[in-house]
C-alpha cells in the first residue's frame, strides 16, 4: 500500500527560523510513534518538509509543492499568518485537509483548516488581568511587528485593557523583517507607561526586541504574547523575568507531559530543541490526524474533515478537540521566565474557550 504523506510547511528560514526546528522534530516524533504502532490504517506515514520562508511568497510555492507536486494526503503546518493566509487558498483549490498549529490572531475560517492553537481570546486576558492586580499596571504601550499577527492580537489587547478602564499610552510596530527597535524604544521610555506589551513574529523580532530593551535598560513589567519557550532560552539572561502566556511549558507537571519530553529526549538526544508552544500543538496535530483518518476509515477529505472536530488527543497539553467552530478549548496558563529560560508557571486557567472564531463553521 502507497503510504500516508503529510506536509509541513515551515519556516525554516526567515523570521520562524528560530523556532522552526524544533516544530519539524515534535511533528518527526508523531510519525515515528505513529508508524511503530502500525501506521494510519496499515500504512507507513511519510513526512514532506517545506520552508515557506516565513512569509507569503514563500508559502504559495511551499503549498504548490507539497499539495500539486508531493500529493500530500493533508497539511500539518505551523507558521507566520502571513504565510498561512496565502496558503488557504491553495488548499482550498487542491481540496485537502489543512491543521494549522500556530498561536495566532484569530478568526481564520475555511472548511479545510483546523486550529488547535490559542487565540486572543484565550492568551491576552490572563496577562492584563495578572498585571493589573498582581501589578498594579493601569497604563500600558504595546509593540508589534507589522502584518497581521502582531496587529490582530494588539488590537485585541487595546480594546481589552479599555474594557477594563485602563489606558494604551503608545502603539508602535516594526516591519516583520525589521531589527532596529531603537526609536521605539525612546518612545516608550518617554510615554510614561507603567507596563509594556508586545506582539512581534515568533522567533527572530523577540530576540532583538528583548536584547535592545535591556540594553536600554527598561524594567518595566514586560508581557510577551509571542515568545515561546525554545526562543527564551536562546536569549539567556535577557529573557529573564519576562512574563507570557500559553498553553504549553516544559514544566507541566503531568505524567502525559513527562512522557512526552522523554520520548523527545530519547529520539533526538543532546540536538534536541526545547518543546515549546508551536512544537508541542504540531506533534498532537498529528495524533489528531491519525484518529481522524481512522474514525472514518478512509483518506478522503470529507469524511476526514468531519471526523476531525470529533476525535480528542490526550496529549503533552491534556485533552485538545478541535471542536467549537474547528477550534480548542485550552488550559492557559501564565508564567515567567527564569534565568535559565525555563518557565516558572504563576497561574493556571482551565478549559478556556476560543469564543466565537468561526460561527458559520459547524
Amino acid at each position: 500500500m502507497p503510504p500516508v504523506v503529510i506536509g509541513t510547511a515551515v519556516g525554516l528560514s526567515g523570521a520562524n527560523s528560530v523556532v522552526a526546528p524544533s516544530v519539524v522534530q515534535a511533528t518527526q516524533l508523531a510519525i515515528d510513534e505513529i508508524n511503530a504502532a502500525g501506521g494510519i490504517l496499515g500504512r507507513k506515514v511519510v513526512l514532506e518538509v517545506a520552508d515557506d520562508g516565513s512569509g507569503a511568497a514563500g508559502a504559495q510555492k511551499a503549498y504548490d509543492s507539497l499539495l500539486f507536486q508531493k500529493k500530500v494526503d493533508a497539511v500539518i503546518s505551523m507558521e507566520t499568518s502571513a504565510a498561512r493566509n496565502a496558503a488557504l487558498p491553495i488548499v482550498t483549490r487542491a481540496k485537502k485537509p489543512f491543521i494549522y498549529t500556530s498561536f495566532y490572531e484569530g478568526r481564520s475560517c475555511n472548511k479545510h483548516l483546523f486550529i488547535n492553537a490559542w487565540v486572543p481570546e484565550q492568551q491576552v486576558a490572563p496577562v492584563v488581568d495578572y498585571f493589573s492586580t498582581k501589578l498594579n499596571t493601569k497604563s500600558y504601550f504595546l509593540i508589534g511587528s507589522d502584518y497581521a499577527f502582531g496587529r490582530g492580537m494588539l488590537e485585541f489587547t487595546r480594546k481589552y485593557i479599555a474594557s477594563k478602564g485602563h489606558k494604551v499610552v503608545g502603539e508602535e510596530y516594526l516591519p516583520i523583517d525589521g531589527s532596529d527597535w531603537t526609536a521605539i524604544i525612546s518612545k516608550l521610555k518617554a510615554s510614561g507607561a507603567d507596563a509594556l506589551i508586545s506582539s512581534t513574529s515568533g522567533g527572530a523580532p523577540n530576540v532583538t526586541l528583548t536584547k535592545q530593551l535591556r540594553a536600554a535598560g527598561v524594567s518595566l513589567p514586560f508581557g510577551n504574547l509571542a515568545v515561546d519557550e525554545g526562543t527564551a532560552k536562546s536569549m539567556g539572561s535577557d529573557a529573564k523575568g519576562v512574563y507570557t502566556a500559553g498553553s504549553y511549558y516544559t514544566s507541566i507537571d503531568t505524567p502525559r507531559n513527562k512522557e512526552f519530553l522523554s520520548a523527545m529526549s530519547k529520539r533526538f538526544g543532546p540536538d534536541m530543541k526545547t518543546p515549546n508552544d508551536l512544537s508541542t500543538p504540531q506533534y498532537e496535530a498529528v495524533w489528531a490526524y491519525k484518529l481522524a483518518v481512522e474514525k472514518a476509515g478512509t483518506l478522503e477529505t470529507d469524511k476526514v474533515l468531519k471526523a476531525l472536530g470529533e476525535v480528542s488527543v490526550n496529549g503533552p497539553r491534556g485533552e485538545i478537540k478541535m471542536d467549537q467552530q474547528h477550534h480548542a478549548a485550552l488550559t492557559m496558563y501564565i508564567g515567567q521566565v527564569q534565568a535559565d529560560g525555563s518557565v516558572k508557571i504563576l497561574e493556571t486557567f482551565q478549559n478556556v474557550a476560543p469564543g466565537a472564531q468561526c460561527p458559520q463553521l459547524k
